[in-house]
This record gives C-alpha cells, sequence and structure tokens, in this order.
C-alpha cells in the first residue's frame, strides 16, 4: 500500500486527514450552539443567522475563499488582528485549510443536529425543568443524551465535507505541496500536467473510499448510539 502511492501523494492524504479532523473539532462546539439555537430559541434575527449559517451551501466555494481571504487575509480585518496579537496566520497556511474546509462543511453539521433536536419531545426537558434542573443541566443530562447519534452523523458527514472540500481551499490558501495541497487540490494538480492521469485516479479512488467510509460509520455509529441510548 505504501508503494502504490508516491511520498508527495501520502503527504496530500495526511494533510487531508489532519485538516478534516481539526476543521470537525473545531466546529464541532459551534455548531451544537448554533443548532440548538436554530432548533429552540426564538429571538430576532433567527432567519438571518439561519441564512448566515446555510449561506456556504449557496455561495460558489471559491466566492467563500475569496470573502475568507479578504478576512482573514493578512491585510484582512480578522487577519491583522490575529496576526498583530497573537501571531497567528491563516492565508496560505495548512491553518486555514482548516478554516476553509469547517466554514463549508459546517451547514451540514448545523443541519443533522438540529434535525435531531427537532426530534426530542420537549416533554422530557419540561419534566426536568420542573425538577429544578437548570437549563444547562437539562441539556447535559437530557437532551445531549438523545441527539448524540445526530452529533456523530453530523461530525461524520463534516469530516467527509472538509476532506472533498476545493474552492474555498484553494482560493484562501492556494495550492503549495507539502504545505497546502489537500487531496482535492492534488489530484486537480496531477489533471493538469501530462501524464498525471494516473495519479490523479490513485487519489480519486482514496477520495471515494474515505467517503463511502465516512457515509457508512457515520450511519453505523448512529444506529450503535441510538440503540445504546434507547437501553436495547
Amino acid at each position: 500500500m505504501t508503494d502504490w502511492l508516491s511520498p508527495d501523494e501520502w503527504r496530500a492524504v495526511a494533510l487531508s486527514l489532519r485538516v478534516s479532523f481539526w476543521a470537525t473539532l473545531v466546529s464541532l462546539p459551534f455548531g451544537v450552539l448554533a443548532a440548538y439555537a436554530l432548533a429552540r430559541w426564538s429571538f430576532w434575527g433567527r432567519t438571518a443567522l439561519n441564512g448566515l449559517v446555510h449561506l456556504p451551501l449557496i455561495l460558489p466555494p471559491v466566492v467563500t475563499g475569496y470573502l475568507l481571504l479578504l478576512s482573514f487575509g493578512r491585510k484582512g480585518f480578522f487577519g491583522q488582528f490575529l496576526d498583530q496579537w497573537f501571531g497567528i496566520v491563516l492565508a496560505f497556511r495548512w491553518t486555514g485549510a482548516v478554516l476553509a474546509a469547517a466554514v463549508m462543511a459546517f451547514p451540514l453539521m448545523v443541519r443533522a443536529i438540529r434535525l435531531a433536536i427537532e426530534a426530542v419531545d420537549q416533554r422530557l426537558e419540561q419534566a426536568a425543568g420542573t425538577l429544578g434542573a437548570s437549563r444547562l443541566w437539562v441539556f447535559v443530562t437530557v437532551t445531549l443524551p438523545l441527539i448524540l447519534p445526530g452529533i456523530i452523523a453530523g461530525a461524520i458527514l463534516a469530516f467527509a465535507k472538509a476532506m472533498g472540500e476545493f474552492g474555498a481551499t484553494i482560493t484562501f490558501v492556494s495550492n503549495i505541496p507539502g504545505q497546502t495541497q489537500t487531496l482535492p487540490s492534488a489530484i486537480y494538480a496531477f489533471l493538469q500536467v501530462p501524464g498525471g492521469d494516473d495519479q490523479a485516479f490513485r487519489l480519486v479512488l482514496v477520495a471515494v473510499a474515505v467517503a463511502m467510509g465516512a457515509l457508512i460509520l457515520s450511519e453505523w455509529v448512529s444506529r450503535a448510539v441510538a440503540r445504546r441510548v434507547a437501553g436495547q
């Protein structure tokens, strides 16, 4: 297997796995919060929040990447702040690829978690509240265990989406081999040079295998956790 892919190809696969892992991990708390707010809270600006969350699904990925570049580039408002105060540079770094992948995968994560929250019988939460439990404790002890399958499904789907992210990533962090060249970027690069079809095809097989594996794992883990929560 190690001889099947070249060192450059392995670096692209490893970087994609690294980027996808951190993109999922960092965005998960925000995904749960956004999903809960959209499913349970009534507030001014709820429609705007819903639109903002799902905007990456509608916008061309290149536009999203350009907006990230304007905001988090060295001269962007957030980019300058992070660079000057914390020494954090995102543009043209693998950390920027994490941000781009997280933004693009966020809508899928939120949607899966939101559907799980909306499926919870609110009478269970209200019953816990009448016993004196705070909202936070009700969420931790009642809501969270019930929506855990949805959280896991959303996280795995976000991971798979992050693995396949291309447009926003290449616009925000470019396609630097060994630094920002993820799996989709490597496929694109190989297709641009004569004789690179075989290398591109091998990486396509890896991408398909990872995506299918993530979907199967998501379904299996969600069902297993749901059975465990139900006490079966």
